[in-house]
């Protein structure tokens, strides 16, 4: 019999998928449960345990584990006589790795502390490729004693992981590695576009840059998808758009200028406006082409 914590994860989208599968494979048991009954196939398939409702897949977990897309679905599952913290057991642990606001991250730690219920914040950077291959960056916010029990599943799924301070420090961390993320693949669509016009050989250009100062994991993940213009979503432009209004309102909240990524934020914005937010965040690279006169 496994001494390892139940988990439930409620959640299995692109990202919550693999990640969850990887907890199976190292021996968790995971009941799961999503809307999407494909979903819920392809975890029984993996071993784990599909389940019919929020209620049925909480009501014995240890660990109740969240993946899912902004604060409105957070507040969906957790909140209501069907969400967790009406059904979770006195004393569960959930560990949100959704990206939503620091205040929804606040208010649900409030929250469940009324039930006996503790929560770790703990939003997660690497895309779909760093969850398939559980190299995820795990920012986190809560009580250390808490970081401390779930440090284990956490390591499982990532390689770096971090208590980065009380409830909403973890969501406050991944709004601006948000940031960095959206103002790098920006400079790396419009590098792309510049070295195209002038008739360089891109793969080569490419090559050398990332081998330099101006090299990142951004350039590194997304290289293939600015070569091949392939932008299957590894992270949807309509996610991105949504992180990027969370770092410009909680930058505006504590004073902090963003002027570069207001900028970011808006050519992310008029993508979607444009009807490429389900595409990979990489696609920005075809809003660069279009201001630079192509026709798509």
């Amino acid at each position: 019999m496994s001494n390892l914590p139940k988990i439930a994860w409620i959640g299995l989208g692109i990202m919550g998928s693999p990640m969850s599968e990887n907890l199976i494979k190292a021996g968790y048991s995971v009941t799961g449960f999503t809307l999407e009954q494909d979903k819920l196939e392809r975890l029984s398939a993996a071993g784990g345990t599909a389940a019919a409702s929020i209620a049925e897949a909480v009501k014995d977990a240890d660990v109740i584990v969240t993946m899912v897309p902004a604060s409105p679905q957070v507040e969906a599952i957790a909140y209501g006589e069907n969400g967790i913290l009406e059904n979770a057991r006195s004393g569960a642990l959930i560990v949100d790795m959704s990206s939503i606001t620091p205040q929804t991250s606040v208010d649900l730690a409030k929250a469940a502390k009324a039930k006996g219920i503790r929560v770790l914040d703990a939003p997660v950077s690497g895309g779909e490729a760093g969850a398939i291959e559980a190299v995820l960056s795990i920012m986190v916010g809560g009580e250390k004693a808490d970081f401390d029990e779930a440090k284990p599943l956490l390591d499982t799924l990532g390689k770096t992981i971090v208590l980065c301070g009380p409830h909403g420090s973890g969501q406050t961390v991944k709004a601006a590695n948000q940031l960095i993320v959206a103002v790098n693949i920006q400079a790396c669509a419009e590098a792309v576009v510049f070295l195209e016009k002038s008739g360089v050989d891109l793969t080569a250009a490419l090559d050398v840059l990332n081998g330099g100062l101006a090299g990142s994991t951004v350039l590194t993940r997304k290289k293939d998808n600015f070569l091949n213009r392939d932008f299957k979503p590894g992270f949807r432009i309509d996610l991105h758009h949504k992180d990027m209004g969370i770092v410009t309102d909680a930058a505006r909240n504590v004073g902090a200028a963003l002027p570069v990524g207001a900028v970011v934020a808006q050519l992310v914005a008029s993508l979607r406006a444009q009807g490429d937010g389900g595409l990979d965040h990489s696609a920005l690279l075809r809003a660069v082409e279009r201001l630079s006169g192509a026709q798509l």
